[in-house]
């Protein structure tokens, strides 16, 4: 075992300063840097079955700089090689740029275990980077002297640093495959890079029309060992590529090709990168079709779909009950037609949902009743008790090769065909807004515990008093057009025009958008609330609401003096929102019910019960 001076003697001093801030210098001076692992922390994982994730802190002594571990080098954490204080070897790594932080990609890396662990050596301090501008960067994954036309050393024993090596070698043809990229390595800062991965999902070819271009674009999602990302051809590289790729087949894509922040709003991918098809990007179809994995699910059961947000994105497996007639709607904005198709599916928890499935994925449907189809990709809706809808971007598969369906046909043969299943009911109606719990919170409650403040928001019910309603601007002037409902502008001509419908109306039909101030005995609290809900607290339309603080004011401020010191439960959202680039928390009333006094009276009777002593 050697000292700690010996361990500092082998560390790379002032390479990882090089790696992100003068990658030649990293090239001739530190081949295979060496650095000390001085923190180890697991990453928690919001999806089920996703790999362990490990952020590491490195050191060489001077500077210290946050990594990954790519799921591929797990390996030296389960083994329990790599531990805090460990000396490493680097032999394949990317600088990178996640979310606006600079961090340190590992995709390789050896633990010099003969030299075991210590305390963490000298006093490094947070490495400083350079503006982009001013980095010269490096063409490609740096892979240590494995790349230097001299093969990877697999001793374990400590060796002296080389200060210079010979140019490095680049593959002369995309035949050789020698460097295969990880896909979550990749990212704007690797130029010359091939990732193996199988085509889980190909689009249709869609076609776009703008003011001065047109044009039409296919994508495909890729996956490997390690992620998976989102790949678009658009124009030419539609042409070239739509009928090379395949799903279910595994291929070879060399760079050049553009790697770009995702576009969430087309993605359900998880990858915070995406991949655009240049002219020179090379795909090739792999001999070996069985490497890559197959399509990756995260499951959940049909009777949790009731506790997952609306509008979330899900993976489902199920046995199919019902299929209906391929069917076509018009939209009313755009007035193009859609192919759509209904199925419904059960699973073990019992339970039976709706999906809707769209395009050629309805039109080419053939599947039998009681076959287990697997779909990822779909989006959670609650019109009429919750449903779900396969997005373009997800992919449906019947009677998959997998464990999750094996086991669902099994139970399915054995018990499920005589079971009664059991349907996610409106959650209107059974008092729960959004697939959301609404737990009764008091004002105090709802400011101690934060509520608001998650991305997605909030919801919970407020039994509350009206103490007081803003007068002025108590509605809006919207467009009469069915469904629309923006704001319409005042001509100045008798005539009142909606931008969006490019229609005039004589007059508006107006909404109400109130804000009221509320009190429990815990405290205040401002609410606000839109058509529906105002018509309820005030008792009119907003129509008739104007049309009196037109004519008779006194009469309208009556009517907002009545609608005071009224009780009513709330149903409210709570969310994050911007006003002045000021951030504040927005409480949004979704529905108000007066109390019914008899009911109250029994919970209270129940409560007081909890508390009688025998």
């Amino acid at each position: 075992m050697a000292d700690i001076a010996q361990a500092q003697e082998q560390i790379t001093q002032g390479a990882l300063d090089a790696i992100f801030n003068d990658p030649e210098r990293l090239e001739m001076n530190y081949p295979v840097p060496v650095c000390q692992c001085v923190q180890i922390k697991t990453l928690a994982s919001n999806q089920e079955n996703a790999p362990e994730r490990y952020r590491l802190v490195l050191s060489d002594v001077f500077n210290f700089v946050q990594c990954m571990l790519a799921t591929q080098a797990n390996h030296v954490v389960h083994d329990g090689k790599l531990k805090r204080g460990s000396i490493v070897r680097l032999k394949q790594f990317q600088a990178n740029c996640v979310k606006g932080k600079r961090i340190l990609i590992i995709l390789d890396i050896e633990v010099i275990e003969g030299l075991g662990e210590f305390d963490k050596i000298g006093e490094p301090v947070a490495l400083t980077v350079r503006e982009e501008g001013n980095i010269k960067p490096s063409n490609s994954t740096i892979t240590g002297a494995g790349f230097y036309g001299k093969p990877s050393s697999n001793n374990t024993e400590p060796l002296k640093q080389e200060s210079s090596a010979p140019p490095r070698k680049v593959p002369t043809s995309s035949s050789s495959h020698t460097n295969i990229y990880p896909i979550e390595g990749l990212s704007p800062y690797a130029h010359k890079w091939t990732i193996k991965a199988r085509v889980t999902k190909k689009s249709d070819i869609r076609t776009w029309q703008k003011q001065n271009s047109e044009g039409k674009l296919f994508s495909v999602n890729l996956l490997d060992d390690s992620g998976e990302i989102k790949a678009t051809g658009f124009n030419d590289q539609c042409d070239q590529l739509y009928e090379i790729f395949q799903e279910g087949s595994v291929y070879y894509v060399s760079s050049p090709c553009k790697v770009q922040l995702a576009k969430k709003q087309y993605s359900t991918l998880s990858n915070d990168y995406e991949l655009v098809f240049d002219k020179d990007t090379a795909v090739e179809k792999a001999e070996d079709q069985e490497s890559a994995p197959q399509i990756r699910y995260s499951f959940s059961t049909i009777a949790d779909v009731q506790n997952v947000e609306k509008d979330s994105v899900i993976d489902v497996i199920g046995v199919l009950k019902d299929v209906s007639e391929c069917t076509q709607i018009t939209s009313k904005t755009t007035q193009k037609s859609f192919d759509k198709r209904e199925l419904s599916i059960v699973d073990d928890s019992c339970y039976m949902i709706r999906i809707t499935i769209w395009g050629k994925t309805a039109i080419t449907f053939d599947a039998s009743p009681e076959s287990v189809v697997a779909l990822k990709g779909c989006k959670v809706g609650d019109y009429g008790g919750r449903s779900l809808s396969l997005l373009a971007s997800g992919s449906l598969c019947v009677d998959p090769d997998i464990a999750e369906a094996h086991k669902l046909k099994g139970w399915y043969d054995s018990q499920g065909r005589r079971e009664n299943f059991a349907t996610h009911t409106s959650l209107v109606a059974a008092g729960s807004e959004g697939g959301r719990r609404s737990d009764l919170k008091t004002i105090s409650q709802i400011r101690d515990e934060n509520l608001g403040m998650s991305e997605s928001g909030d919801y919970f019910s407020l039994k509350a008093t009206i103490i007081y309603i803003k007068q002025d601007n108590p509605s809006y002037p919207a467009c009469r057009t069915e469904g629309c409902n923006k704001k319409i502008n005042d001509m100045g001509d008798g005539s009142w025009r909606c931008e969006k419908c490019d229609v005039s109306h004589p007059c508006p039909e107006y909404r109400y958008i109130l804000s009221l101030n509320v009190t429990d005995h815990t405290g205040l609290l401002w609410l606000n609330c839109f058509d529906d809900v105002g018509r309820i607290i005030m008792g009119m339309d907003a129509n008739k609401l104007m049309e009196l603080k037109e004519n008779d004011p006194p009469a309208s401020e009556k009517l907002f003096e009545m609608a005071n010191c009224k009780v009513y439960t709330f149903k409210v959202r709570a969310k994050m929102d911007t006003y002045q680039d000021q951030q504040r928390v927005r409480y949004q009333i979704i529905s108000a019910t007066a109390i019914n006094y008899v009911q109250e009276a029994n919970k209270l009777s129940e409560v007081i019960k909890l508390y009688r002593i025998e």
